[in-house]
């Protein structure tokens, strides 16, 4: 009889602590950063990745996930559509110049070209990654309208997300700042309209 009255004492004296760790993973769990489900991820945290639209599709939705205990790194993902009937067929497609890991830089496609395509390394050194646009130009189509978007995401480590919502209006490029405290990136992407017919091909 008292050893049962023992273990009682000892099973009530315990189930606060018990509640106590319950609570506390609970908040854990609950407060941890997971990217949206129903979004198809092409990479996992530090993981590279190489994605292209199909051949006579270009960018047009860009959305990323920042998780600071996964190496300060995001999850990527993006969308295609096609271009206009009025702009012909692809004339000729190619990875342009790789920007460096743990740099600011503004750079858009060569030779007049769209944006159908990205590729990036993550770097542990630098918890930063490296970047590459796969752009496509249209026999001798000219940008023009161009402007620049506001931040994506508007604050460090948040979730940023792009979608050009007019038809006709393509990605050529971006900028980017990088941050040394948060080891993020800010990205305002350079957004222009393409002639309908040939025009002075000036290699822009």
């Amino acid at each position: 009889m008292q050893q049962s009255l023992s273990q009682c004492i000892l099973t009530a004296e315990m189930r606060p602590k018990y509640a106590h760790l319950l609570i506390v993973l609970i908040i854990v769990v609950h407060g941890q950063n997971y990217p949206p489900s129903d979004v198809q991820w092409v990479n996992r945290y530090r993981q590279g990745f190489n994605f292209q639209c199909y051949p006579g599709e270009a960018l047009v939705s860009i959305q990323s996930y920042y998780d600071k205990s996964e190496g300060s790194d995001r999850v990527w993902s993006f969308e295609c559509m096609p271009t206009p009937q009025e702009m012909g067929e692809v004339t000729e497609c190619w990875w342009d110049d790789i920007q460096r890991a743990g740099l600011e830089w503004y750079h858009t496609c060569s030779n007049n070209g769209i944006v159908a395509g990205i590729q990036s390394r993550y770097f542990e050194a630098v918890l930063d990654r490296e970047w590459q646009f796969y752009c496509c130009r249209y026999s001798r189509r000219c940008p023009y309208g161009c402007w620049l978007t506001t931040d994506f995401p508007e604050h460090y480590e948040e979730e940023g997300h792009l979608v050009i919502q007019n038809y006709g209006y393509f990605i050529r490029g971006a900028g980017t700042t990088f941050s040394a405290f948060h080891r993020d990136r800010q990205w305002k992407y350079v957004i222009c309209r393409m002639t309908n017919f040939d025009c002075d091909f000036d290699n822009l």
